[in-house]
């Protein structure tokens, strides 16, 4: 694919210039920092606040894997409604300011240009899971004195499979629908779709549908089968980031 590392470079140097770099760096951070702390004193908040009204019912002591599993519910959720939000303008934003006729018009193929995005684009997703992932195992461990990396690794790459997957599909529906609030609202309702076939259990076990609910299994410390789940998705990523080229290829910018 020609020019994949001039459009690679191009979109790892404007990541910082634009403001992506704050708003999902930013959110997965205060939930990397606060979710340890809820986690550990949710119980006494509750009792202290809602006693009487739980008729003598104890709630248990949390647990380090309160903390793990409030991380993936973060992730699964705000974490990645931001993701299709922030992702929806990814190729669209580009075509509406001309940036990409400028570059599409030397001798380059529209193929690199999407590559170079999803590629670029995963990795950034990639860091900031693995960040955020390590914030919350060191606080765990401060705030409940132990944190075994086992559950919170696992299922935090569980999850970052789905995110890439997203990271691909935004780029596909952001080449196909020029609006960014479009582009937006058909990833959210793909991320619905996908919610209501992971209930159906074939589909929850081999195919994308599945990884959110296997990702919060395994922060509980449960034994989980993700490889068909984790397969199948990175497949389904390949095979939308190839339309997502044709698409542009045949698309008049």
């Amino acid at each position: 694919m020609s020019g994949f590392a001039i459009f690679a470079r191009k979109e790892a140097v404007e990541i910082p210039r634009t403001w992506r770099i704050w708003v999902l760096p930013t959110i997965l951070l205060f939930f990397a920092i606060t979710g340890p702390v809820m986690a550990r004193f949710t119980p006494e908040i509750v009792t202290a606040f809602a006693g009487d009204q739980l008729g003598g019912i104890l709630i248990p002591p949390s647990t380090y894997l309160d903390s793990y599993s409030g991380w993936i519910k973060n992730l699964s959720q705000i974490g990645l409604f931001a993701l299709i939000i922030i992702y929806g303008g990814i190729v669209s934003a580009e075509a509406k300011s001309g940036t990409a006729v400028l570059v599409l018009t030397k001798p380059v193929s529209r193929a690199s240009f999407i590559v170079a995005k999803v590629v670029v684009q995963s990795a950034f997703v990639t860091l900031l899971v693995a960040a955020g992932t390590l914030v919350t195992w060191g606080l765990t461990l401060i705030v409940f004195g132990t944190a075994p990396a086992g559950p919170l690794w696992s299922s935090a790459l569980v999850w970052l499979v789905f995110g890439i997957l997203f990271v691909a599909i935004m780029t596909l529906l952001s080449a196909l629908i020029d609006s960014t609030s479009g582009a937006a609202g058909a990833g959210l309702g793909v991320y619905v779709l996908l919610s209501i076939a992971g209930i159906w259990k074939p589909l929850g076990d081999y195919s994308p549908a599945g990884l959110p609910g296997q990702s919060a299994a395994l922060a509980t410390g449960a034994q989980v089968d993700v490889l068909w789940s984790a397969l199948t998705a990175l497949l389904l990523a390949v095979v939308v980031v190839a339309l997502a080229a044709r698409v542009l290829d045949r698309k008049d910018l």
